[in-house]
């Protein structure tokens, strides 16, 4: 398999994954695209992976983590908090409001915590692979998701 032929046919996981991580499509299209253009600078080592799809998905974590620390990215994100004398039972607001206060929740977890999160229950993987992924001991990952979940939990018990 050559590089074009991966583009091609990982590309929209790596995206919809990019995009659980950032929580912003157009951030998630940078991301890729910085990870991708890594990829095909690295590609002889990347195609000598037992495994190109993980590694890849690896460098896209990485990137990801080591993304947030850098200035030129602080951005000031604004968005709108969903009105709910104006949602109607049932009415699709309301789902879309409850997302939104999901994704609120989930950016407010260290990075760390997001992206085992992500891969976890969105990516569905095991915790030897997130461990993988993360560079980090299965307990470490372990610990991670359950510190993550129980922010949440208590998050949620706040609304």
């Amino acid at each position: 398999m050559d590089y074009a032929e991966f583009a091609d046919s990982r590309l929209p996981a790596l995206s919809r994954y990019a995009v659980m991580l950032t929580q912003d499509p157009h951030l998630a299209q940078d991301l890729v695209q910085e990870t991708m253009v890594r990829v095909q600078l690295n590609w002889r080592r990347v195609a000598r992976a037992d495994s190109p799809d993980r590694y890849v998905r690896r460098m896209l974590t990485n990137q990801y983590l080591d993304w947030r620390r850098g200035s030129w990215l602080r951005r000031v994100l604004l968005r709108a908090e969903p009105d709910e004398a104006l949602a109607v039972p049932g009415d699709h607001a309301e789902a879309t409001a409850d997302r939104d206060q999901i994704w609120a929740w989930l950016a407010r977890l260290p990075r760390r915590q997001r992206a085992a999160l992500v891969l976890r229950f969105y990516e569905d993987l095991p915790d030897a692979e997130i461990a993988e992924i993360l560079g980090c001991a299965v307990g470490t990952v372990r610990a991670s998701i359950s510190r993550a979940l129980a922010t949440l939990r208590a998050q949620l018990v706040e609304v």
